[in-house]
């Protein structure tokens, strides 16, 4: 449809892509004089808050500025290309291929049109392009492919990344000048030198493990105690061993380390658990033999009655 396209409606893109162009031509200086207005206003609200001392606010509202002022300039580059296209549409259309001369402006065109929402007349000859020169061209510079001319400003302009710390600080010392305040940078520079911590993977910076006073160091030869005599150990008590199986083994005077028939240390908890298990398995079993004493009863009964 494509090839059906460039064949028999060669003769009828030209005025539609003249009328296009003036009218985009047209509302970006109308978006260039609006956009203007509110830089400036923008500008001085930094202002004040940079006299005021709130710089925090500056730091983040300075962002925006940024942004507003590579569009102001990427439009600027967009009238340029759109004119210069407009008074070249008799060579567009008399030609199958994209001239060299216009193969910048006519990429710069495809590139933009999508991603500047308030110019509508740009997508119209966005897809006029399309039509002429087809859906390859289109994607070729909408991709950014190493075969497109694609201006690298409009690339740059239009491309939506936060601004560097040293694009920042440049743009608030401008301002600071434009209002003649006497502002110190030296906080907001500090805040953007900062590096960010990776959360990710953790804080870089380890924490120093605190030092153990002097008093508790303990030199290697003392880390070795010396064994007890009995006379130093005082009275050992007999602890009754339980009846879990686990065997008892005195550690002091005063306490005691339940140990297993299998040498390993048994906790108290364990051991509960242990006296629950065996109550709950006897139960269980006492249970069951009520049941076969029952179950007998009755099969006594129905046997004297089959007998009677």
């Amino acid at each position: 449809m494509s090839l059906l396209n460039q064949i028999f409606n060669r003769g009828l893109i030209g005025p539609k892509c003249k009328t296009c162009l003036t009218l985009a031509i047209s509302r970006i200086k109308l978006l260039q004089n609006k956009r203007d207005t509110q830089l400036k206003l923008m500008r001085k609200e930094i202002a004040q808050f940079l006299q005021s001392g709130q710089e925090p606010i500056a730091r983040i509202r300075v962002e925006h500025v940024i942004r507003e002022q590579n569009i102001w300039a990427a439009y600027e580059i967009l009238e340029m290309f759109c004119e210069f296209v407009l008074a070249r549409v008799p060579i567009i259309e008399s030609q199958r291929e994209c001239p060299l001369e216009l193969k910048e402006a006519v990429a710069s065109i495809i590139f933009a049109a999508p991603r500047c929402s308030d110019l509508p007349d740009l997508l119209t000859v966005r897809n006029l392009f399309g039509t002429k020169y087809g859906k390859e061209f289109i994607l070729a510079a909408s991709e950014l492919r190493p075969d497109t001319s694609v201006n690298r400003t409009i690339i740059e302009k239009l491309s939506v990344y936060t601004p560097s710390g040293e694009v920042k600080l440049n743009v608030l010392k401008a301002i600071a000048q434009e209002y003649n305040i006497l502002w110190d940078s030296s906080k907001t520079e500090a805040e953007f030198n900062k590096k960010p911590e990776d959360l990710l993977n953790g804080p870089k910076q380890i924490s120093t493990v605190a030092q153990i006073p002097e008093s508790r160091k303990e030199s290697p030869k003392a880390a070795h105690h010396e064994p007890l005599t009995s006379a130093q150990r005082g009275p050992v008590h007999p602890v009754q061993p339980l009846k879990t199986g686990a065997t008892t083994v005195s550690v002091g005077p005063t306490k005691s380390k339940e140990v297993s028939a299998e040498g390993r240390p048994v906790s108290s908890e364990s051991v509960d658990v242990l006296e629950k298990a065996r109550a709950a398995i006897a139960a269980a079993n006492r249970a069951s033999s009520a049941a076969r004493a029952a179950a007998q009863l009755v099969d006594l009964s129905l046997n004297e009655k089959r007998i009677s």
